[in-house]
């Protein structure tokens, strides 16, 4: 049998902690005041009466942590983060905490040596020690951790060498399994071992910047296939860039600013995912300006200041479609800029300030933010054009209110997105290596916004809502961004919510989409915890209070009964109203019937109205014939996508009650759902999921700043083609689409293909008639001529649409390009006996130069689709079998999602327009001569 002080962990066992102990922590929650922590102490979790874990983040705990924390042998959790008042060293025995998992002490004031003891914790699997104050070497034995994954000692003051294993100790190149070595910000020194590296490893992410390390760049790094971003920046690194860097393929950001190499620059044609680049202030050879710059295809930031480059810059490079910043100051380029007609659409600035530009090509319209001081342009005393003059940037930002402010805070109290005065939890997020640089686009924002209010919700934290504000980029080239969490149910958080939000960002349980890189968050002391004690008393109070009024209340009951049935009646029609807006209708209005809804709800105008802003224009993120469409905010946080009819292009009743009949009952992961509807005060409006990252025609024009790679392509292929079997054959009652194209085929946060705009669908007519006799609707390009022609509509035309689609995905041309056909064209070019089918010169050249395994028979499906013969053409669950096995060649999982999170696809999200209606200009209803539709 136990004994009684190993079943129960008593106040004193928590001696590192308690409020008895010597070196005691101050400060501690005000539940810390029985025997038993596992009773109701806050912050503790316990397992069979023994403490597993202790999360204290944000709790203004000050003290140090004793030796005594050993006792807790159980312990598996330990996230003390965001306490500033904890400090001194980190004691030797946490060594014999054998179960430990995760052990968090980010941004607290520990100092001295990490023990060497800590190489123990054979189950660590979390290292997070940044933004400390400790010395001394790294200690070798981590070496010894086998299953740690993230692995933090950043921003501290730790000096020595990068220890390696030799044949009687451990070191840091033994950790195949990490993926996070984060040690920027120290005073390590001496070379990077070249053992350091090897290609067992499954490194993602190396920070090795602001630190003293000097001597080459070892060539093993490129051993590490896996890398994605790279910061070697801010050290005394000297010698060539080793040629095999290029080897790393999936390197997202790369940054060798501010060092001493030399040789040659460094050749990066086929970093086809290099998003940011940062080679300034080194001393590389003499050179022209690389022409491999402008083929890296998804770059968005080029910063190359003091890099001794000369000569022209070439125009091309100023066309790359997700460019966003140059920085070519201080260099030797010469000639006259010019920037061309063709420039990217999210370019925002060019600094080439000191060089030697003798003239720039002024273009019609051109706004970029340029930087010209310093070249002879400009004069001598400097010239009076805009680019002569260096303007003060503007990034500042803030998250936009959900509503109309009505009431004023009080002076200790913030307003939320959702006007609510409440006491929000608030600190720092610090991104290491964003993949863009544009501070000034909102979109990224809402993406970050709406990521955070995933991750709390999806962990059931009291959060109603989050905002951001005050970007920056700091010294150390960081992504800086104030964060306020605001709590829900009321206008604070208690202890539990609170550090339950800090352990999904300390512990990197957040996974913030992947362009803002790796990350870090400080929070600030929380004060304002909703006081249960207070609570308690109140309660008591209020009892007391209850039995002394109680005896004349009964006799005002007597007489409150009458109103109080009235006002149940009243309430009850009200009720029924929202529930059932259509049960108003009168005998006249031939409605048959109540609508038969399956998940859809009913949405008052004026709900609506407060989740857009008053359909506010920002809101607005699309408009066509139907009307417009706004994204909104429920109050749980989640986005929505609003279609609101305009007053010429509503239904009648009975149309708009069938039509929201029929998308109710649709339910696919690769549909778009409709989650209500608005009958009320005269409007019609469909109210659907938001899907974040846009139409899948922006993508392929480079709008969307996504990166399509052949692999993507293929999973938005099968993810577009299941969505549309399961309307076909298994919706009830099945659906033909009918307008089928890029611009309707959506990307969630996965990058998952999701259909939308049912504006024009249709649901089949009797199984055995097998089309549907129907005016013409549809759009050019896509159209299925046969079904032009009779105007019997089957799902084969569906099928024909489709096919246009997949040779969309391949060629990223629209349907009909200046006069020519895409069907016709891929025919004419074609031929089975080369490469690729001889499509070289059609297919899109960000697929070209990779492997396009399964090409030839993606290809063949598509042409297979759009037979001018429906009879001839597969049905769509044939296609998407024909697409899982071209996705199995291509060495595919065809039942995986796009990406494992949201975090795992790379690109700048923007803005999108969002086409639940039919605002497309090229839609067809029959209104063009049969001249128009004929391919050309």
């Amino acid at each position: 049998m136990e004994k009684p002080s190993e079943m129960f962990l008593s106040s004193s066992q928590l001696s590192c902690c308690s409020k008895g102990s010597q070196n005691a922590w101050t400060y501690t929650p005000p539940s810390w005041d029985g025997l038993d922590p596992c009773g109701s102490w806050d912050g503790i979790q316990c397992t069979n009466s023994h403490v597993t874990s202790i999360q204290l983040a944000s709790m203004g705990v000050t003290g140090q942590l004793t030796g005594d924390i050993q006792q807790l042998s159980e312990l598996q959790i330990l996230d003390l983060s965001y306490n500033k008042g904890l400090t001194g060293p980190l004691p030797t025995a946490i060594g014999n905490l054998q179960k430990l998992t995760n052990l968090i002490l980010v941004g607290c004031g520990f100092s001295g040596l990490i023990p060497d003891t800590i190489g123990s914790l054979q189950q660590l699997r979390i290292l997070s020690l940044n933004s400390n104050s400790f010395i001394g070497p790294i200690p070798p034995s981590i070496g010894n951790l086998s299953n740690l994954y993230w692995l933090d000692l950043a921003d501290n003051k730790l000096s020595g060498t990068i220890p390696v294993s030799s044949g009687t100790t451990p070191g840091l190149d033994m950790l195949v399994n990490t993926k996070h070595f984060h040690f920027g910000k120290n005073q390590l020194s001496g070379k990077i071992p070249s053992q350091l590296f090897n290609s067992k490893m499954t490194l993602i992410h190396v920070l090795f910047d602001s630190n003293q390390l000097s001597g080459s760049i070892p060539s093993t790094l490129g051993l590490v296939q896996t890398l994605e971003v790279l910061r070697l920046d801010r050290n005394s690194l000297s010698g060539p860039v080793p040629p095999n860097i290029t080897n790393l393929m999936h390197i997202s950001d790369l940054y060798l600013s501010n060092n001493q190499l030399t040789g040659p620059l460094p050749n990066l044609t086929g970093m086809n995912f290099l998003n940011y680049m940062d080679l300034s202030n080194n001393t590389f050879d003499v050179s022209n300006f690389p022409p491999w710059l402008s083929a890296l295809q998804s770059l968005t930031t080029l910063v190359m200041e003091n890099t001794r480059l000369q000569g022209l810059i070439p125009v091309a490079l100023f066309s790359l479609p997700q460019l966003q910043t140059v920085v070519l100051s201080y260099n030797q380029l010469s000639g006259t800029l010019d920037v061309g007609s063709s420039y990217s659409n999210e370019l925002q600035l060019i600094d080439l300030q000191n060089n030697s530009i003798v003239g720039f090509t002024q273009r019609a319209g051109f706004s970029i933010d340029l930087i010209l001081v310093g070249n002879p342009v400009c004069g001598g005393t400097g010239g009076t054009e805009t680019y002569c003059v260096i303007q003060q940037s503007n990034s500042s930002y803030s998250t936009p209110k959900n509503c109309i402010q009505t009431t004023t805070c009080r002076s200790d109290q913030i307003s939320s997105p959702n006007c609510r005065c409440e006491y929000p939890y608030t600190g720092t997020l610090f991104f290491r290596a964003p993949s863009f640089s544009s501070l000034g686009n909102g979109s990224i924002y809402t993406i970050l916004q709406n990521s955070l209010m995933n991750s709390f919700q999806s962990h059931q934290l009291p959060v109603d809502s989050v905002s951001l504000s005050n970007p920056s980029k700091n010294s150390d080239d960081y992504f800086v961004l104030s964060l306020e969490v605001f709590p829900s149910g009321q206008d604070r958080f208690n202890r539990t919510g609170v550090y339950g939000i800090a352990f999904v960002l300390s512990n990197q349980t957040f996974k913030p989409p992947k362009m803002f890189g790796p990350f870090f968050f400080i929070g600030d002391p929380y004060s304002s915890f909703a006081d249960s004690a207070g609570t308690k008393k109140s309660t008591n109070t209020g009892i007391i209070i209850g039995a002394a009024v109680g005896g004349s209340v009964l006799v005002i009951l007597s007489l409150l009964v009458g109103i109080y049935a009235f006002r149940q009646k009243r309430k009850a029609e009200r009720a029924d109203k929202v529930n059932n807006p259509f049960a108003s209708w009168g005998p006249s209005n031939s409605s048959g019937g109540v609508p038969q809804l399956k998940g859809a709800r009913f949405f008052s105008f004026e709900e609506l109205k407060q989740y857009t802003n008053n359909f506010s224009e920002a809101n607005n993120i699309g408009s066509g014939g139907y009307g417009k469409v706004y994204r909104g905010t429920l109050p749980t946080g989640q986005l929505i996508a609003i279609k609101r009819a305009q007053q010429g292009s509503m239904q009648g009743g009975v149309e708009f009650k069938t039509e929201i009949e029929l998308l109710s009952r649709v339910h696919h992961k690769n549909v778009v759902s409709l989650l209500g509807f608005c009958f009320d005060q005269g409007e019609q409006m469909l109210v659907y999921e938001y899907v974040p990252n846009g139409t899948l025609m922006e993508s392929l024009s480079g709008k969307s700043g996504i990166r399509l790679d052949w692999m993507r392509r293929l999973r938005m292929a099968i993810g577009a083609a299941r969505g549309l079997h399961y309307l076909h054959e298994l919706a009830d009652p099945p659906i033909i689409h009918r307008d089928i194209k890029s611009n309707n085929i959506l990307l969630d946060e996965r990058l998952n293909a999701k259909v939308a705009d049912f504006g024009l669908s249709k649901p089949m007519g009797d199984a055995g008639k097998g089309h549907v006799s129907t005016q013409v609707k549809g759009t050019m390009g896509y159209l299925d001529p046969e079904y032009y022609m009779s105007q019997q509509l089957t799902e084969k035309s569906d099928v024909y649409s489709f096919g246009v689609l997949l040779l969309e995905l391949i060629t990223a041309r629209q349907p009909i390009e200046k006069g020519k056909y895409i069907v016709r064209e891929v025919r004419t070019q074609m031929d089975k006996e080369k490469v690729l089918y001889n499509l070289h010169e059609i297919l899109d050249r960000a697929i070209l130069g990779t492997t396009l395994k399964g090409l030839e028979k993606f290809v063949d499906l598509a042409l297979s689709c759009v037979e001018d013969e429906g009879v001839k053409r597969p049905t769509m669950g044939e296609v998407v079998k024909e697409i899982e096995t071209i996705m199995q060649i291509a060495g595919l999982n065809p039942n995986a999602d796009s990406a494992t999170s949201s975090a795992n696809y790379e690109g700048a999200s923007r803005e999108h327009n969002h086409p639940y209606g039919d605002e497309s200009l090229f839609s067809y209803s029959g209104a063009f001569p049969p001249s128009k539709l004929e391919p050309q």
